[in-house]
């Protein structure tokens, strides 16, 4: 596919990036916890930082942060990934590139090690968009990437809220943190459940001014097995136009599918002649709010700018531009 016309301008690179929307009630959040996380943060956007300012490309980068969080057992994406109902982790995830509008995906994968590589592999492929279990996992393991054991994505954290979601009767539970049930559930009740969400991201401007977002979730704890949401869906959660923006999203899957969220924020820039944050709070907080729809999204445009707008507790979430310290934050 050609690459897209886009303005021609001395961009500086950034990124930014996502570890999910709800959070851990301010008063269920330690020192040390809160400091975890900054720290898993900022060395996300380092890597992902480096890679710009080494003249690498957005889809470089993107791949690069989601990797680094695919791997942190904070985040519920890879490595510490939330478990289905029936115990076990069906993972999902999702790149696109803005230059080109090339994009791949995977769905229910197990056996993946970085789930967000074998959605590049499926772009690089470039026969199919989307690809599901076992057919996604053979291209994934012809292509060398890390195969690993199911095992491998299991924390005693994410067990014990799957317990707690099935002794409480909760249903499938929007979670980004494991510890935010239990610790709720002992001290004031069970959290609000819109309040506990996961999944990680990024988006990126480079510095030849192309655009790219990724985004990569292991779901829903206790969530029925076979259930794909938002982010493996190109438009839903993930979507990247050069002309536009890269948008990265993360919340209640089913809605912002309804809403195509990451493909309406770019629409309303480019049909709209909306600027990047008035798009991306128009979606979150007007058309995602309509439906009852919760969560967040990262964006960036051709220009530069980036919005990180959520309608939830707080959304761990930073942006790091090249030559300039990386910035992390978790609550408004």
């Amino acid at each position: 596919m050609k690459t897209m016309p886009h303005a021609a301008r001395a961009a500086v690179p950034v990124i930014a990036i996502h570890g999910g929307a709800g959070t851990l009630l301010r008063s269920h959040i330690s020192p040390a916890q809160e400091r975890a996380y900054h720290a898993a943060l900022q060395d996300v956007l380092r890597a992902g930082q480096a890679v710009l300012a080494g003249g690498g490309t957005a889809l470089d980068a993107v791949c690069v942060a989601v990797q680094a969080l695919e791997d942190c057992p904070l985040f519920n994406a890879g490595h510490g990934a939330v478990f289905t109902a029936d115990a076990t982790h069906e993972l999902d995830a999702a790149v696109m590139d803005g230059a080109t509008l090339a994009a791949g995906a995977v769905a229910g994968v197990a056996r993946v090690r970085n789930p967000v590589l074998a959605a590049r592999e499926v772009l690089r492929d470039g026969r199919h968009v989307l690809m599901t279990g076992a057919g996604a996992e053979r291209l994934a393991q012809s292509a060398g990437l890390a195969m690993v054991q199911p095992g491998y994505f299991s924390t005693e954290a994410r067990l014990a809220q799957l317990r707690a979601a099935q002794g409480g009767g909760a249903g499938a539970v929007l979670d980004h943190d494991g510890a935010a049930a239990l610790a709720a559930r002992a001290q004031e009740g069970p959290l609000d459940e819109g309040r506990k969400m996961g999944t990680v991201g990024a988006v990126a401007l480079d510095a030849q001014g192309h655009l790219a977002a990724a985004t990569s979730t292991g779901g829903m704890t206790n969530k029925r097995p076979g259930r794909v949401g938002d982010s493996p869906l190109i438009g839903a959660g993930t979507y990247a136009d050069d002309r536009t923006a890269a948008v990265s999203c993360t919340g209640h899957g089913e809605s912002f599918i309804r809403v195509a969220a990451a493909h309406d924020v770019c629409a309303r820039m480019a049909y709209g002649g909306q600027a990047l944050q008035e798009a991306s709070d128009a979606v979150v907080h007007q058309a995602l709010a309509a439906i009852g729809g919760t969560g967040g999204l990262i964006a960036v445009d051709r220009l530069g700018n980036v919005c990180l707008p959520f309608n939830t507790e707080g959304m761990y979430r930073g942006l790091a531009r090249v030559g300039q310290a990386p910035e992390s934050f978790i609550y408004r």
